[in-house]
């Protein structure tokens, strides 16, 4: 299943496949996250600063709910930095004493890690240059979605949440079943039947990752007594290219004390070759530019005309590489 991926969390560049930018969603999405802590941690920097430099009347509402979310991290932030830092000074002084503790060395580890975090995020706080327009995002991380409005027929670009809450769930569901970032095909006429021939997107990328077993990376079999180890893949098209990726979205209705918001899940398949060649048994689908239309728009045909859709993927391969992870302190 694709776990992550690299979008491009820029709301104009969706722009040139029709997207209207909306607003009152991103509104609503910056308050929430202000409110849950995830501004930074969740939220991709493209999207966070889409509007800080606008000028635009209509949009300086977006500009200063990012604003807001923004002070209210760095607040966060800075009252972690001074905890944790109390924190350290206490563990240091016992550590320094006659009587060190477990306990204090912990601290010091534990108060040493959250304050390089925290310094890190203060960063991204104050750190409001323009990027390349890519990001990644994890399941729970928020990407911008092109879709179809059901109500008016215009592209929207809408920012969702990669996790999908399906229809009847509630937020304890989601959390007891946490795989909905990815809708498999062979699931879209039962688990999926709600959504599919319904509420379609896509989603711009140029790069899935996946996590796959390092013996089947490497084609042998695991060596006696060894356990299975699980490693990080780039897959990067051939050539380079903004993939569109066939998603489903739901949107949530409020209730209690959370708000309305979107959801989406990237549809997966059968894995492609180069998927298959680094060990890995699915792979997101990329539809052809071509049929954008139809794919946003399923009401206007039949399910056949959409199975035809996924069946036809763009034509491309895919490189991949082993992710080197850095395990430093």
């Amino acid at each position: 299943m694709c776990y992550s991926a690299q979008i491009q969390a820029d709301f104009r560049a969706y722009q040139r496949l029709g997207g209207t930018l909306d607003l009152d969603a991103y509104v609503k999405m910056a308050g929430w996250s202000k409110r849950n802590g995830t501004w930074i941690q969740g939220v991709p920097k493209g999207i966070r600063n889409a509007f800080l430099d606008s000028t635009e009347p209509d949009e300086q509402e977006a500009r200063a709910a990012a604003l807001d979310a923004y002070q209210a991290a760095a607040l966060a932030l800075e009252q972690e930095l001074a905890e944790q830092t109390a924190r350290l000074a206490k563990a240091q002084s016992v550590l320094a004493g006659a009587k060190p503790t477990k306990k204090a060395e912990t601290d010091q580890r534990v108060a040493t890690r959250k304050i390089s975090n925290a310094k890190a995020k203060l960063a991204e706080v104050h750190d409001h240059a323009k990027g390349d327009g890519y990001a990644r995002i994890w399941p729970g991380g928020i990407t911008p979605v092109l879709i179809r409005d059901p109500a008016t027929g215009e592209r929207r670009v809408v920012p969702m949440r990669y996790r999908c809450r399906l229809p009847s769930w509630t937020a304890a569901d989601e959390k007891k079943w946490d795989g909905t970032y990815n809708a498999r095909r062979d699931k879209l006429t039962t688990a999926w039947k709600e959504l599919w021939g319904r509420t379609h997107g896509v989603m711009l990328a140029r790069r899935i990752y996946e996590s796959v077993a390092l013996h089947d990376l490497e084609h042998r079999p695991l060596a006696p007594g060894e356990r299975p180890v699980s490693v990080e893949v780039e897959f990067r098209p051939e050539p380079e290219q903004d993939l569109l990726v066939a998603c489903l979205w739901r949107y949530v209705e409020p209730e209690g004390d959370e708000p309305g918001f979107y959801t989406v899940a990237a549809i997966t398949g059968a894995p492609l070759p180069d998927f298959i060649a680094a060990g890995h048994d699915r792979s997101v689908i990329a539809i052809r530019p071509e049929n954008l239309d139809a794919w946003l728009d399923p009401m206007s045909g039949a399910l056949t005309d959409m199975v035809a859709i996924l069946d036809d993927p763009v034509a491309i391969s895919y490189q991949s590489s082993k992710v080197e992870r850095d395990d430093s302190p």
